[in-house]
């Protein structure tokens, strides 16, 4: 074995120990969930002012996530600097917030500084760190214990199993904390309005589909040469046929087109009612869009037709319009 081939044995190996170190890490925080950790969850679901989170150093940097996580799950959370905090920034809080305070050692000077003025304005206290008795847990109204065997780090020095442990415990909280209060797919859209998960929770059906001139429609005795010349003009490939009240009867797609060719030479002047697909699957305006994807896709369709209803056509989607919005 040459030394290039030895090295990538070696540091694989180490890498492996790391991911192993951590996953015993996440797993180990079971044993923390427990009164202290419901205790938690019911302040905080219960909590009439907002959850501020504290933190130094890896620790601060995992209570920013926690704090997005929390506000993205219905549960108004901010971050603040301990240091900031004796400078100005304990102006921030008010009565009825909850400090959520974290240190694995439970001895950071910079965070301790904070909690006598906590007290003062009569702000609840919850310490996630990983000892009990240190001056952190002492000053807690309730303790999250976050305690590792030891660190992925081979010196036992740098925050790696710790960071993921007190991660999966905020992570943890945020959720229990979002089903306590019914937090749902409605509520998670209206706070992601943006990006790939806003429009997939908020699109609906009638946001991308073709209606107007650009629905093609046709009634069912118009011969196919004729509803081809619609579809083409509206390049979908694909037209709603209804009946005299404008009610869906029918869908005829380029694809049937393709099959009839093959086994009658007549087709073009045929009614379309006469090759039609009879009664099609339909969806209405108001489903999300990313149900109608999931249909489409399902059924291998390119698009389908959209009713109202009382079963009247309004409209068809492409499967093209929903990947361009992203939502396939």
């Amino acid at each position: 074995m040459n030394p290039t081939s030895a090295n990538k044995k070696k540091y694989l190996s180490k890498a492996r120990t790391v991911i192993r170190a951590e996953a015993d890490a996440v797993h180990h925080q079971l044993k923390h969930l427990n009164r202290d950790f419901w205790n938690a969850c019911t302040m905080i679901s219960s909590c009439p002012g907002r959850v501020v989170v504290m933190g130094i150093g890896k620790s601060g940097l995992i209570g920013r996530k926690m704090v997005a996580t929390l506000s993205s799950t219905g549960t108004p959370s901010f971050f603040m600097h301990p240091v900031e905090t004796m400078h100005g920034d304990l102006g921030m809080l008010m009565r009825g917030d909850i400090v959520m305070a974290l240190s694995y050692s439970g001895e950071t000077a910079e965070l301790n500084t904070v909690l006598p003025h906590l007290k003062k304005i009569g702000i609840s206290l919850i310490a996630i760190t990983a000892r009990p008795h240190s001056r952190l847990g002492k000053a807690a109204d309730v303790i999250i214990r976050c305690s590792v065997p030891r660190e992925a780090c081979p010196y036992n020095i740098v925050p790696t199993s710790s960071s993921m442990g007190m991660q999966a415990l905020g992570d943890t909280l945020a959720l229990v904390v979002m089903d306590m209060k019914g937090f749902n797919r409605e509520d998670f859209a209206h706070l992601h309005p943006g990006g790939t998960l806003g429009r997939k929770l908020t699109l609906t059906v009638q946001d991308l589909m073709h209606t107007g001139a650009l629905n093609p429609t046709v009634r069912e005795h118009t011969k196919v040469r004729d509803a081809i010349l619609i579809m083409t003009r509206c390049r979908l490939g694909a037209t709603n046929v209804v009946d005299s009240r404008g009610m869906l009867t029918g869908f005829f797609t380029d694809g049937d087109l393709r099959r009839h060719v093959q086994t009658d030479p007549h087709i073009l002047k045929r009614p379309i009612g006469s090759v039609m697909t009879k009664n099609p699957c339909s969806v209405q305006p108001s489903m999300l869009a990313v149900d109608a994807a999931a249909l489409i896709k399902s059924h291998r369709f390119d698009n389908i037709p959209v009713v109202d209803k009382k079963g009247r056509s309004v409209g068809i989607i492409d499967e093209r319009d929903l990947m361009a919005a992203g939502i396939v």
